[in-house]
């Protein structure tokens, strides 16, 4: 299919790489106008969007000054796709101060900037579809070690349905997409991490992440960006609220 997306301006945090970077090649083929972000905007230059802007999401007024220039230029979004995010290892006995903070600002505080940024012109516009990347890990299943993170997708899918309700009578759609485990550059540290704390190889950390897969293999950003299109487009015009999980069975 094409142009499933055209029409539709999309504005998408992370794109320098992983399921933000998917989302952003994905939806621009889909014919959206993309604006893709991201804090490291050299990671951006390849990118075939509408638009490419640096961005810290942990900086509201970074998020605020960016939105207006957005809405300036192509006015009110009709998506907006939240995907920055980090995975801290470790469990309650091993989360500083500084690491529940630093999780809960940039996996959650995150997307109450953008979403308080540009839902006011969403709103005007008589409404659009949110999509934020929360996790299998969380609300939905507990993961070893996930301590700072599970409970960070945790508030993400609370912050995804609050959202969802406060809005549905205003054409507001808010919708959540719990991963597991994808192949990313992301993913490539944490296995790095793992080998070298516990003294395995390389190729027995990254079969210990794919032998916890139900499906056998690793998810793909493609495969998560497929989801984001569908929650972007009009096709899932009565689904609001929601947590979609793309996760290999990993919940089961």
């Amino acid at each position: 299919m094409a142009d499933r997306l055209k029409g539709k301006v999309l504005f998408v945090t992370a794109a320098a790489a992983g399921i933000g970077r998917a989302i952003a090649e994905t939806c621009a083929a889909e014919g959206a106008t993309v604006i893709a972000t991201d804090i490291a905007l050299d990671k951006l230059n390849d990118l075939r969007v509408a638009k490419r802007a640096k961005l810290d999401v942990r900086s509201t007024a970074d998020v605020n000054a960016l939105a207006k220039e957005v809405e300036k230029e192509f006015g009110p979004l009709n998506g907006l796709m939240n995907c920055a995010g980090f995975v801290h290892h470790g469990t309650a006995l091993d989360t500083t101060d500084e690491d529940w903070d630093f999780s809960m600002d940039l996996n959650v505080k995150s997307m109450h900037r953008t979403v308080h940024a540009f839902l006011p012109g969403m709103l005007k516009n008589g409404g659009g579809s949110i999509v934020n990347i929360a996790s299998g890990a969380g609300s939905v299943r507990g993961v070893l070690n996930r301590y700072v993170y599970g409970a960070s997708k945790a508030a993400v899918i609370g912050l995804t349905k609050s959202v969802a309700i406060d809005f549905i009578r205003k054409g507001i759609r808010c919708n959540a997409i719990c991963p597991g485990t994808i192949q990313s550059p992301s993913l490539d540290v944490r296995i790095e991490t793992l080998a070298k704390n516990t003294g395995q190889s390389l190729e027995a950390a990254r079969q210990a992440f794919i032998d916890r897969q139900a499906i056998g293999r690793l998810g793909t950003a493609k495969e998560i960006a497929w989801l984001a299109v569908y929650l972007a487009s009009d096709e899932s015009s009565y689904t609001t609220g929601q947590i979609h999980l793309a996760d290999g069975g990993f919940a089961l």
